[in-house]
């Protein structure tokens, strides 16, 4: 991971027009303002790399809290009508003509994901049933990505141009502004994902065992709904939906430590969710240059197919495990025990033959054919082995 993010970064900021070589990177973030290099790392290359980190971050550390408050590994907010309504509340303004401060601009979107999500757990009962709350997610999705579609048919042709390529999830031409918006979000966030992150591990556990734990499941999960919508609002006000990273941080953050719990599994993807953005930002800026791709197309080209791999690779591992471990125990069994009869007839047959085999001989005397009973209890036992 500390590789990946190593090399990502320096690609980040020396690669590009003009190019920066890595040996003068120092000299021009000392420079800034003096020179062209100075200007395009400080004020345009150096905000989206951390835009890149910080929006990878919260994403992934959403996507961990859903996942783990629904007990649904694939309980993402593009499945949950969050992702969708936050970017029906930074679209509808913008085609509605409604001027927003920048400082209120994220709250449409806050607006937006706190519906999605919320009609989404009510329609489900509240997150009874994992199934039925993905189920439900997606037809609330749906709804919100038709209404958007009726708002881009109401659209001119410049404003449909920015909203396609906003819903796309784009990091183009971002600087310190964007960047310094997310802060205060971020404050109020971390601390409540600090709290929530224990009540995670109670809800893995089922509602009934929670509630028995004291942990009321239902408000508990709304909790970590309402964590989840300020952790993805505000990024998605400023960058876009940018897809999928809150399936494939999570799963991660599991494969490479399977016997932690979600304290221990929560800064892990709010990491790789950092380290997924800030590598596929690379292509998406270099790979048809001059012309710009959106980032989020390139997450969800990459996120979905190792997502299901991790996935199924996850799922495979404990059954491999018992595997092995039933073949140790039938090797260390004793050799009398790892012949078992396999229909009911072979079951009964042993013990059949010992019966008649006591009552040939009366306890403790010999019988007519000359064995006593304890006798005939070992050939009895001799023929069930």
């Amino acid at each position: 991971m500390v590789t990946l993010l190593v090399a990502a970064s320096a690609c980040a900021l020396s690669l590009g027009t003009p190019h920066v070589p890595l040996h003068r990177l120092p000299g021009a973030l000392m420079e800034a303002d003096s020179t062209l290099a100075g200007i395009v790392v400080t004020e345009l290359r150096v905000p989206r790399l951390v835009l890149a980190l910080v929006a990878g971050a919260c994403l992934g550390a959403a996507g961990l809290v859903l996942q783990e408050a629904l007990r649904n590994p694939l309980a993402v907010p593009e499945m949950l009508g969050v992702s969708s309504g936050a970017a029906l509340g930074v679209a509808a303004p913008l085609v509605l003509s409604v001027s927003l401060p920048a400082a209120v601009q994220p709250l449409p979107a806050i607006g937006g994901a706190a519906m999605g999500g919320g009609l989404t757990l009510l329609a489900a009962g509240l997150g009874r049933s994992p199934s039925a709350v993905l189920l439900t997610g997606a037809a609330v999705a749906a709804a919100m990505q038709a209404a958007l579609l009726v708002l881009m048919v109401m659209a001119d042709q410049l404003d449909l141009q920015l909203i396609y390529r906003y819903l796309l999830g784009s990091l183009s031409a971002r600087t310190w502004d964007d960047v310094t918006g997310l802060w205060p979000w971020l404050l109020v966030a971390v601390p409540a994902l600090v709290l929530c992150a224990p009540v995670l591990s109670v809800l893995r556990l089922g509602d009934e065992d929670a509630e028995a734990l004291g942990v009321r499941a239902q408000r508990a999960r709304l909790a970590a709904l309402a964590i989840a919508v300020v952790l993805i609002a505000p990024v998605t006000a400023v960058c876009g939906p940018v897809a999928w990273v809150g399936f494939l941080a999570p799963h991660l953050a599991r494969r490479f430590d399977p016997a932690a719990d979600a304290v221990r599994w929560l800064p892990w993807s709010a990491a790789w969710g950092a380290v997924v953005v800030a590598v596929a930002d690379v292509p998406a800026r270099l790979a048809l240059a001059p012309v710009e791709t959106p980032v989020g197309a390139w997450t969800a080209l990459v996120g979905v197919p190792a997502g299901v791999a991790l996935l199924r690779s996850g799922s495979r591992r404990p059954t491999t495990r018992r595997r092995t471990a039933a073949t140790a125990a039938a090797g260390s069994a004793p050799q009398g025990a790892q012949a078992v009869p396999s229909s009911p007839s072979e079951k009964g047959e042993p013990s059949r033959r010992a019966r008649e085999s006591v009552r040939r001989g009366a306890p403790g005397s010999d019988g007519p054919s000359g064995v006593s009973a304890s006798h005939g209890e070992t050939t009895g036992a001799e023929e069930a082995r």
